[in-house]
């Protein structure tokens, strides 16, 4: 028996967080509340047309070609032999340009829904190739580390990008996320220009060694090996000084019993991995009265991890 076929489709796709220190374009994790919601509708032959975006503060692009949901859209119509012809409706129910994948969650969603509009073809693992291709309008680069868990949940490792290959793994279930997202602007490509072209074998080997101790981690429901392997030696020293106050908030973070710090993406937020929601409402505040003493106005996200990743809240 064919799957029903959809007239609309609306879904929500969460926010995520990329690199967690050591696992830089490899690790990423979703969020609990923060994200898109994005609706798709058959137009009968009107072509790709972004009918509306709210919550963006007028920010986003409403052209096709500009805008990272109808870019990674028509990539996946392309792919599966439909019409390029559908009426997108964004709203944003998170920051942009905040590390917290904005870009990501609107081309998850938008793929998302496109593929249970038409019967869902194909599963949710093999839609993270065709949303990733959204991202080379936020950053010149179609990389999956936001894209693979605001798509699949949970805590996600993109293993191979030739082949491609993405690997879902279990997180512990005390972990919360305390994120801190300063009101200052961090373009992604200015966060990729300052990072370092070469790396010394001595600072790989010990990134190496905390990238694969955060899985263990991650495995054994270890978080105080989690936040020790969160330490980074190559991005988060490029990247510091595009934050303010950036060591003063992780310095705090820690002090107030979290168990990891780093740079949430590109940034500017800062997340902080704590055991349990208590700690993880203490470290939130530690951060964020940093900024409130230097007159830097911010928001706190305290998150469990996310485990269903992108869903459907409609369809018609």
């Amino acid at each position: 028996m064919a799957k029903k076929q959809w007239s609309s489709i609306k879904v929500f796709a969460p926010a995520s967080v990329a690199n967690l220190g050591s696992g830089f374009d490899v690790f990423g994790l979703a969020l609990t509340g923060p994200g898109d919601i994005i609706s798709v509708a058959n137009n009968s032959g009107k072509g790709l047309i972004i009918k509306a975006i709210t919550g963006d503060k007028g920010l986003l692009s409403k052209v096709a070609e500009e805008n990272t949901a109808t870019v990674a859209l028509k990539s996946f119509l392309q792919a599966i032999g439909k019409p390029i012809s559908l009426d997108v409706r964004i709203h944003k129910k998170m920051p942009l340009g905040s590390g917290m994948g904005s870009s990501a969650a609107s081309a998850v969603g938008a793929v998302f829904a496109a593929n249970v509009l038409y019967g869902s073809p194909l599963k949710k693992a093999e839609l993270v190739r065709w949303a990733m291709e959204g991202e080379r309008v936020a950053s010149g680069v179609a990389h999956a580390d936001n894209i693979a868990p605001s798509m699949l949940g949970g805590f996600t490792i993109v293993r191979s990008m030739d082949p491609f290959e993405v690997i879902q793994i279990p997180v512990p279930k005390r972990m919360y996320i305390a994120l801190v997202h300063p009101y200052v602007h961090v373009r992604t490509s200015d966060a990729r220009a300052v990072l370092p072209k070469n790396i010394l074998l001595k600072t790989a080997i010990r990134q190496w060694g905390n990238t694969a101790s955060l899985i263990a981690g991650m495995y054994s429901n270890d978080i105080a090996l989690v936040g020790r392997s969160m330490e980074d030696f190559i991005i988060e020293p490029a990247r510091k000084s595009l934050i303010p106050f950036y060591e003063k908030v992780k310095e705090q973070a820690l002090l107030n019993a979290a168990s990891g710090c780093s740079i949430a993406g590109a940034g500017p937020s800062i997340v902080a991995i704590c055991d349990g929601l208590s700690i993880a409402k203490k470290v939130g505040d530690a951060m964020q009265d940093v900024f409130n003493k230097n007159k830097i106005k911010s928001q706190v996200y305290i998150s469990p991890i996310d485990l269903k990743g992108a869903r459907v809240l409609n369809k018609k």
